[in-house]
């Protein structure tokens, strides 16, 4: 069974989603684009936002901002409840230890950077390995190419195989005595195909004292995600992406971790004491939160969690699941059109190429019918390299599309390959 189809306790059947009711949450959904309903296909980029987020941003705006942790005044003690709200609300998201176990950054790509320089910098030298995999984002490719070049540690890389999975046979034998890291997608955003990371993690976990890296992204919109049975030492997720606002991450960590690495940027409320001869640290999380924070973001992170629990993660799953089946069925229908990405576990994203048009060319076309997709190499250039293929186009559901949204989708590319003959 799919880890993204699991059946709720005791067998029982999975509470339909109301599609209809959830898309009236998400005003956007309403408008057209050159006269034809949005059908909004690019969650995978960025996904749309709840009214509950709108509000809860313009909320703390209208009724009292300020800034947080350091004012004695009222609206600076509603502010950092809010602000600190949304930390808690992140760790029962992920089932972390405790709210200092959750580091609010920019996103998931400085929380990368954060793990690869005060990681890197506290437990790394010279001839260490870090192995990532050929899924990966160049968010978690970049930063370790950087921490190769500035300390000389080797960076090792997961092949694919031809369905778009990962080669554990390859993995194991890429683990050993110098291995100091892994970092791992949980789920390719360019394929969708999700990687065993609770197996993965329990096998390096096997070989010796290596520290796993999940890159959750694409994870945390589909599917409940739990640290601490996944035994992931340190989890990242956007915002953006889980129907937040941009601008805002998450990184869990292992308390005990954290509060070992240094900082990744001096300044303002991360510190203990500061004199002129030395500066001390808080603990995490704070020790990595310099400077005024992301306040309105994090009242927007926080409703977004509340809005995406308040539906069950068992029902998105079930829903996404099969749009995922229809629009695989659909467009595999179609003459001439090639899926990428056909391993047995995916989340909801079709990647695909027509052998009458290049990929910018279809997304374009499709822009006109009104159906928004992702054209390009989604950041992920080596998946693209794997494949033999310059970009592909990519289809992304959440937890308000529907069947009819396919049915646009598929229309729309059939009008491509009339236009192309």
């Amino acid at each position: 069974m799919s880890t993204l189809m699991q059946a709720a306790p005791g067998g029982n059947s999975v509470k339909a989603l109301d599609v209809e009711r959830v898309r009236a949450d998400f005003p956007i959904l309403e408008r057209e684009v050159y006269g034809r309903p949005l059908v909004y296909l690019d969650s995978a980029a960025s996904a749309q936002k709840p009214r509950a987020v709108i509000s809860a941003m313009t909320g703390i705006m209208e009724t009292c901002y300020a800034n947080v942790h350091r004012g004695v005044h009222r609206l600076s003690q509603e502010s950092t409840d809010i602000f600190e709200g949304a930390r808690t609300k992140a760790a029962g998201l992920l089932n972390a230890a405790s709210s200092d176990e959750i580091v609010f950054t920019r996103g998931a790509t400085e929380a990368i950077n954060l793990v690869a320089h005060s990681f890197g910098d506290a437990f790394l030298e010279a001839g260490d390995e870090v192995i990532i995999s050929a899924l990966e984002h160049h968010s978690n490719i970049v930063p370790w190419q950087l921490l190769r070049d500035r300390k000389g540690i080797v960076l090792k890389v997961i092949p694919l195989l031809d369905d778009g999975t990962l080669d554990r046979e390859a993995f194991s034998a890429l683990l050993g005595p110098r291995t100091k890291l892994v970092a791992l997608t949980h789920i390719s955003n360019a394929l969708g195909s999700v990687v065993p990371v609770k197996e993965m993690i329990a096998e390096a976990k096997a070989r010796g004292d290596i520290t796993v890296l999940v890159d959750g992204c694409q994870a945390v919109p589909h599917m409940a995600v739990d640290v601490q049975d996944l035994g992931a030492d340190l989890y990242t997720f956007s915002a953006h992406k889980l129907y937040g606002p941009s601008g805002i991450g998450v990184l869990y960590g292992r308390k005990e971790l954290l509060n070992a690495l240094p900082p990744y940027q001096g300044g303002g409320e991360m510190i203990s004491s500061v004199t002129f001869e030395k500066s001390t640290w808080k603990p995490a999380p704070h020790r990595f939160e310099a400077g005024t924070p992301a306040i309105v973001e994090a009242a927007g992170l926080g409703a977004a969690i509340d809005y995406v629990q308040s539906l069950d993660y068992a029902a998105i799953q079930a829903h996404e699941q099969g749009l995922l089946s229809y629009a695989t069925a659909r467009l595999s229908e179609i003459e001439s059109l090639r899926i990428y990405g056909t391993g047995p576990d995916k989340a909801a994203i079709v990647s695909f190429t027509l052998d009458q048009a290049h990929p910018h060319d279809i997304g374009t076309i499709l822009d006109r019918a009104g159906v928004a997709v992702r054209a390009g190499h989604h950041c992920a250039q080596p998946v693209m390299d794997r494949f033999d293929v310059a970009a592909t186009v990519r289809a992304s559901f959440g937890l308000y599309n529907s069947e009819a949204e396919v049915d646009a989708l598929v229309a729309a590319v059939h009008k491509v390959k009339e236009l192309f003959g």
